[in-house]
């Protein structure tokens, strides 16, 4: 959009105003910014940036005012606002900069357009030279200039195949602002460029340097890990020194259900606002995997900061957050993950906005039975004392261990089982057929909602999708009088229950189903 008023009889042009389209990110969600020039000739030279702008939106005008001059366009005498629309969402990031440039060339009768705005987002930050440089969030920001029936959108080449995982709309990518302004004024238009999705998906099936046939023995712990694969359960593993917890839990990935291109998109999502989306990878197919130390503070974990972002739980959406040494991260940071756990997503208040982040994830956890870690151990006596085993024990508090669908014990093994001429255990691959079957499974029951797994299920499905007989019924109630089990208890154990159905095959739950179920509740 571009006006300009001329008065009779004169050459000068006294009031110029010009229109272009940028976005912005709130939360991982993207909108769509106006960014309004105009310039008011015999003013005093000066600019301002309103429109509720970061300390880098403020700094833009620096970065602008170089490009256009090194780019030999004269820098316009007069009074330049600009305004970023909505004002009263605040902006962040350098995304601007060259919708900023083009405007300001646009409104001071320096270029005129030969395209159609109201179609065109414009995304970048400018070198001094006027080099495109990338940003980060491109991919909300596309999804949602489709949304509002855009069609086109120029950027810094280091974002094009980001960009250009969406369909239906034309991704143009440029070096320089020189190059944009030749496809403005109609002298040379930039090439667009496409993504074929189907052959990022299939890197699906890459295979991994590690596998579960690597690891001797621990029939029922990897028994487990299927089922907390397939349907994203919550697992603890809790075993002496040795025993193979984070061998198993490194080799975990290896066994996860494939992920949908909407999955995909999601995660995607989440790393492109976070800025660790990597340039020859613009579509993650593979679930995250985020395993952190456990000196990590409650805000890296959960997310948030003076500028909000994304913690680990967001990054681990839809995948594995890994969590080693369990009860030596900090009390405060296990106890941020309730919510999360139960709801899903994370809600983040700061002064200008409220920010909601999706933590859909699957919480793996080891530990050591006491500090010592021989506490029950067979060749090894426990040195602990009563106060410190309690002391430990108490590190996790029974509301978090009450979220955890499944707890196992990992037992040293012996010489017969790890001896090099052992038999050797079931790989990877064949375990996670039988995971994305019953994720096949999964995916067709509840077609149509916006559950992807059992573990998702809310009381009100359960009471449709996981209905027992009278046999089962009087085992659940038993189990639920001796066991002391809480209501999220008994919904947690229909909803393994309903897992462990789906990977023999059965559309109906029977009582050998419960009792497995009931087994992984022991600790």
């Amino acid at each position: 959009m571009f006006y300009y008023y001329i008065k009779k009889g004169q050459t000068e042009v006294n009031i110029m105003f010009s229109k272009l389209f940028s976005g912005s990110i709130v939360g991982i969600d993207g909108i769509i910014v106006s960014v309004e020039i105009d310039i008011l000739n015999k003013a005093l030279p000066s600019i301002s940036v309103v429109g509720l702008g970061d300390i880098a939106v403020k700094e833009s005008k620096e970065r602008v005012f170089s490009a256009i001059k090194n780019n030999s366009f004269q820098i316009p005498m007069g009074k330049i606002t600009v305004n970023l629309a909505p004002a009263g969402i605040r902006k962040e990031g350098t995304y601007y900069d060259l919708p900023m440039a083009v405007g300001i060339l646009m409104s001071s009768t320096q270029i005129f357009s030969k395209i159609d705005l109201n179609k065109y987002l414009f995304l970048g930050e400018l070198s001094l030279d006027g080099t495109l440089r990338g940003v980060d969030g491109v991919l909300p920001m596309v999804m949602e200039a489709k949304k509002n029936g855009m069609t086109n959108i120029i950027l810094p080449k280091e974002n094009a195949k980001e960009a250009s995982i969406i369909d239906g709309i034309k991704i143009y990518s440029a070096e320089n602002l020189m190059e944009v302004i030749n496809h403005v004024n109609g002298r040379k238009a930039l090439e667009y460029i496409t993504t074929d999705k189907d052959d990022f998906l299939k890197n699906n099936d890459m295979e991994s340097d590690l596998d579960f046939s690597d690891v001797k023995g621990q029939e029922s712990v990897k028994r487990a890990m299927e089922i907390a694969a397939a349907g994203a359960h919550n697992m603890l593993m809790a075993g002496p020194p040795g025993s193979g917890k984070t061998m198993l839990a490194k080799r975990f990935a290896t066994i996860l259900p494939k992920m949908t291109l909407e999955e995909s998109l999601e995660v995607t999502k989440v790393y492109s606002v976070s800025g660790l989306l990597k340039k020859d990878t613009p579509l993650i197919v593979s679930r995250p995997f985020r395993s952190p130390h456990h000196t990590i503070s409650d805000v890296s974990l959960i997310g948030g900061g003076r500028i909000p972002n994304p913690g680990e739980v967001s990054l681990a959406h839809l995948g594995v957050l890994f969590l080693d040494e369990f009860p030596e991260f900090q009390k405060k940071a296990l106890e941020v993950l309730r919510q999360p756990l139960e709801d899903g997503i994370v809600n983040i208040s700061r002064v200008y906005a409220s920010l909601t982040y999706p933590a859909d994830f699957m919480l793996l956890a080891s530990m050591n039975p006491c500090p010592c870690g021989y506490l029950g151990d067979s060749k090894v006596e426990c040195t602990c004392s009563d106060f410190q085993k309690e002391k430990y024990k108490n590190k996790i508090s029974g509301p978090l261990l009450d979220r955890i669908d499944i707890q196992v014990k990992v037992p040293r093994q012996d010489y017969e089982k790890l001896r090099i001429n052992s038999k050797k255990s079931e790989s990877s691959k064949e375990i996670r057929k039988r995971v994305n079957k019953a994720r096949e499974i999964q995916l067709e029951r509840y077609k149509g909602t916006k559950v992807l797994f059992n573990s998702m299920l809310t009381p009100a499905m359960i009471e449709k999708w996981c209905k027992i007989g009278e046999e089962e019924e009087r085992l659940m109630k038993m189990a639920f009088d001796n066991l002391n089990l809480s209501a999220r208890g008994y919904h947690r154990i229909l909803k393994l229950a309903r897992t462990i159905a789906d990977l023999d095959g059965c559309e109906n739950i029977s009582s050998s189903h419960i009792s497995e179920a009931l087994q992984y509740r022991g600790m």
